[in-house]
């Protein structure tokens, strides 16, 4: 699936999941190093405890970041 992204850095993330446990994430933009490292931390979590962990995080006076839209997008997945 591809979401895209709202109030960040990142235009877009790419997410697979299968049964529950999210399988690859693919940030495009954004700060590649920390946004890789984001995505292999959460490959093989459960949806719901990546969900739990990123929900809300902001970008210094921003609204959002990307950890946040990720959850977003895994949310939309769950819908």
């Amino acid at each position: 699936m591809r979401y895209q992204t709202q109030g960040t850095c990142s235009s877009a993330i790419d997410v697979e999941v299968d049964q529950g446990v999210i399988k690859s994430v693919a940030f495009t933009g954004g700060c590649h190093g920390n946004l890789q490292g984001i995505s292999r931390l959460v490959e093989g979590m459960k949806v719901e405890d990546a969900i739990s962990r990123l929900k809300g995080i902001k970008c210094g006076f921003k609204s959002t970041s990307c950890p946040d839209q990720l959850a977003r997008a895994l949310e939309s997945m769950q819908n």
